[in-house]
């Protein structure tokens, strides 16, 4: 099973690692943990079998994931296909309840006309959306809370 993004949480932080036991920790081929040394992973020694510390692997893929990080402005959504935090087409937005505390925010992109997500507590929703127009749709009256019966109904 291939992993895109391995967890830094699984290694041991006082124990070294040889390449084939890092590839086996996160499922991911040998020649990849030999590219993370080439790319800068340091290595105790120049002796065979490179050894890796936990605590200088933790380090690097923590930096690794961290460097992509691209955090939201107030206002702001996400974009995937643009890889990139942007305010919403027509400063619009809908918000849409996940829990009693937190929700998601989807607007459309203004470059790709792609939907954008965020996801945001209720406490931080005023805070987040500052110069925006969003809409909280209500919910649906359920059918035991409604006075009339159904069409296909043989009440009379």
């Amino acid at each position: 099973m291939k992993k895109r993004h391995p967890n830094p949480g699984l290694v041991k932080i006082h124990r070294s690692y040889t390449v084939e036991e890092i590839a086996d920790l996160f499922g991911i081929h040998k020649n990849t943990v030999r590219g993370w040394v080439k790319a800068g992973l340091a290595t105790s020694d120049d002796k065979r079998p490179m050894l890796i510390l936990g605590h200088v692997l933790v380090a690097f893929l923590q930096a690794r994931r961290g460097k992509n990080k691209q955090t939201c402005k107030p206002g702001e959504l996400y974009c995937v296909r643009c890889r990139s935090p942007k305010f919403p087409a027509g400063g619009m937005a809908d918000f849409s309840p996940v829990t009693g505390k937190v929700g998601n925010l989807t607007a459309i992109c203004p470059d790709c006309d792609k939907m954008m997500n965020r996801r945001v507590s209720l406490a931080n929703l005023g805070r987040v959306h500052e110069n925006m127009d969003f809409s909280i749709p209500q919910a649906l009256e359920h059918i035991v809370e409604s006075n009339k019966p159904t069409v296909n109904s043989d009440l009379r």
